[in-house]
């Protein structure tokens, strides 16, 4: 065979490797990409929604009202809402009475988004992948869930119809807490949860305290719903989190049960199935011991890994439902406590490589460690004790290790913090900023044996104060160093200087926290001082890290530029 007939055979060969490897990495994808975005059901209901002929009254600036259904404004910048009826009188009620709130809501997040991807081309393809992802998700949703999203859909804004209809949106949103479990390094969910209870108590009962450490931004945080549902079948119940949310991630029935969920490590999905806070919804709604919990957690599928914190006033105890897409395991503790980081702990998890990679290299086992910690020195237990406990700031044996260290029980980012006393039907919910103001408390009892209550229900004399030694301190502090954080972080980006005297002001604001440190190495990185940059890594160091992972980026700059 002639030169001519091998180059010929070689780049015939050469052209078919290609081929192979663009089906392979290109091709393949894209066509599965497409089939299962046109495959999308997200089972949108047929029925009619008349949000029209429900009439809204208002009292004043703070209160509106559809017959016996109401939203509150209380004066401490919590709304308060009574919702009862069918699936479809649920959500469509909600809806025109929130309706104002749904889309500022939606505008928050959206914006949000966007100053994460402002790409127009790569915000339109991550709605596309969200879709593919989602795109079976419908079929594990109950009905009655998917009837009551839709009814409250039909009050949301058409601004983003282009990003799927308001249903579809709605409906995505609820697996935004799943979603942002391949983002824990970003701490977008980092919970703290505990219970105890007989002699570890004042009174020898069951006491919950719970963070909700699910931080998107300081606007997606301002509005809080605490939503009482008096659903047509199921029990009655309440739930804190935010406009739309019908899913729940901190709630407490009218039968003493309590449910609070903390993410944990598992592999990242590829595919939805029934988002956490839906089937933490249908526990709370039909569960009313830790058993009738552990049983409808087995039958539905999930695609996160989740620890579930169940407290029971029947059975004057709590346990923690681990729960994989593949697994499901019932924890019980011996003692009279039980302490929920974002690890597993029971035996069918022992083994689990993403459960130990966990406990070595995250922060979690390290909070569970705080937590028992301060239980140990509080005991006996009262409502006021769980609030300390819960607006701690310090580390391992009073050790400071800065503000906003993710080692914290409290990070100052708390989205909501609740306190359950189950046997008495009370539920505590903590007002800004973060936990640090006073957690007002509420009487299950009496709110749904009479809803207009609802409009003065906190019961002041339970009320737990503020934390004022805080505010009058550190709040502040906190605010300052999140503000010159980002402007060093501007500089990084931009190349520009900044003055030596902000550098030394940003360092007491915050001296004891590692990341001062880093980013100060960063900042001197960029502008050359390699030196410096150094010295400042090192400083971290000698810090409390998070995390291994953390850490180990910190000592490879290092590595990269230490000449010593």
């Amino acid at each position: 065979m002639n030169k001519t007939g091998v180059y010929s055979k070689v780049l015939k060969r050469i052209v078919f490797t290609i081929m192979v490897i663009l089906l392979l990495t290109v091709l393949i994808p894209v066509t599965v990409g497409i089939y299962y975005f046109n495959k999308a059901d997200f089972k949108c209901p047929n029925d009619s929604i008349y949000p029209e002929k429900y009439h809204v009254k208002s009292v004043g600036d703070s209160i509106k009202y559809i017959e016996y259904d109401l939203l509150h404004r209380n004066k401490y910048g919590l709304w308060e809402v009574y919702i009862s009826g069918s699936p479809l009188e649920r959500g469509t009620k909600y809806g025109v009475l929130t309706k104002d709130l749904l889309q500022y809501q939606e505008n928050v997040f959206v914006e949000q988004i966007k100053e994460i991807i402002p790409s127009d081309f790569y915000f339109s393809f991550l709605h596309k992948l969200i879709a593919i992802f989602n795109w079976d998700m419908a079929s594990y949703i109950p009905e009655e869930y998917r009837k009551e999203i839709y009814a409250i859909s039909q009050s949301c804004s058409h601004e983003f119809d282009s990003f799927g209809t308001p249903y579809e949106r709605q409906l995505n949103y609820h697996a935004a807490h799943d979603i942002g479990h391949t983002m824990q390094e970003y701490m977008l969910v980092g919970c703290s949860s505990f219970a105890t209870w007989n002699e570890n108590t004042s009174d020898s009962t069951l006491l919950i305290g719970r963070n909700f450490d699910f931080y998107v931004n300081d606007k997606f945080a301002r509005n809080k719903i605490i939503l009482f549902m008096e659903p047509e079948k199921g029990y009655k119940f309440v739930s804190v989190s935010w406009p739309g949310m019908m899913g729940v991630v901190s709630g407490m029935n009218d039968k003493g049960l309590t449910v609070t969920i903390n993410a944990a490590k598992g592999a990242i999905p590829v595919t939805s199935a029934m988002p956490i806070s839906l089937l933490v919804r249908e526990i709370l709604q039909n569960a009313k011991t830790i058993e009738e919990a552990c049983q409808i957690a087995q039958i539905h599928k999930t695609f996160v890994s989740e620890s579930i914190l169940i407290g029971s006033a029947i059975d004057r105890s709590a346990a923690i439902i681990e729960k994989t897409p593949s697994k499901t395991s019932l924890y019980k503790e011996s003692d009279n406590e039980i302490i929920c980081t974002n690890h597993f702990q029971s035996k069918e998890f022992m083994n689990d490589s993403y459960n130990i990679e966990n406990i070595n290299n995250s922060d979690s086992k390290y909070r569970y460690d705080r937590i028992s910690e301060l239980i140990r020195e509080s005991i006996p237990l009262s409502p006021d004790k769980v609030a300390t406990i819960l607006r701690d700031r310090r580390g391992l044996n009073n050790k400071d290790i800065g503000l906003t260290n993710q080692k914290s029980i409290n990070q100052s980012i708390a989205h909501h913090s609740v306190i359950f006393k189950p046997e008495e039907l009370k539920i505590w919910v903590s007002t800004e900023p973060w936990q640090s103001g006073a957690f007002l408390c509420y009487d299950l009892k009496e709110i749904f044996d009479n809803p207009n209550r609802l409009v003065e229900s906190n019961d002041k004399q339970l009320t737990i104060p503020a934390d004022t030694l805080f505010l009058e301190n550190d709040y502040q502090n906190i605010l300052d160093y999140r503000k010159q954080f980002k402007k060093i972080r501007e500089s990084i980006n931009s190349g520009l200087a900044i003055p030596v005297q902000e550098i030394h002001s940003f360092i007491e604001l915050n001296p004891n926290y590692y990341e001062v440190y880093n980013i100060i190495g960063d900042y001197y990185n960029e502008m050359n001082d390699i030196r410096k940059a150094v010295e400042y890594w090192k400083k971290s160091l000698d810090c409390e890290i998070p995390s291994v992972y953390e850490s180990n980026k910190i000592r490879n700059k290092i590595k990269d530029y230490d000449k010593e």
